[in-house]
């Protein structure tokens, strides 16, 4: 009987140490904030490339912009032969300048920015929450910019 009791006993401290370990290891892993998420490429090594750039406009206590960030993760790795993903504070100074120039209405904002079009597109909020409908207005500006790439420049 006493062993019954001893084993139960240890069964039960084991699968306490083990929710424990799982629970720490959850809470290191959660994001608090957007800039946790680290996502891509500076700014400046994007617009030096030939690739678009997906660049996402953010603030760190915006409860939306945390909660897009695994999608948008999700996003930079489904495209990251096709587009440089860029995250950029809005509140960082050394944003400041690019931030004035795009004109943000909110939070988080997403830019399609072209460098060698000069172009920009804002992708209009409205379809942040459905990957299938980011990914329709994703692969749209790809087959556009290879039409662009067919014309001849004189």
């Amino acid at each position: 009987m006493k062993k019954r009791i001893l084993i139960v006993l240890g069964v039960l401290l084991l699968t306490a140490l083990t929710s424990v370990v799982v629970y720490a290891n959850f809470l290191q892993e959660k994001k608090h904030k957007p800039s946790d998420y680290n996502i891509g490429i500076k700014y400046e090594e994007a617009f030096q490339s030939q690739k678009p750039m997906l660049a996402l406009f953010y603030v760190d206590w915006c409860g939306y912009c945390l909660r897009f960030m695994p999608k948008f993760k999700t996003v930079s790795k489904l495209y990251k032969d096709k587009y440089n993903v860029v995250m950029l504070n809005a509140e960082d100074p050394a944003n400041s300048s690019l931030v004035e120039d795009v004109v943000l209405s909110g939070f988080p904002t997403l830019y399609i920015i072209d460098p060698k079009y000069d172009n920009r597109v804002l992708i209009n909020n409205g379809i942040y929450s459905d990957l299938k409908k980011l990914r329709v207005e994703l692969d749209r500006y790809l087959r556009i910019r290879n039409l662009l790439d067919l014309v001849p420049v004189n």
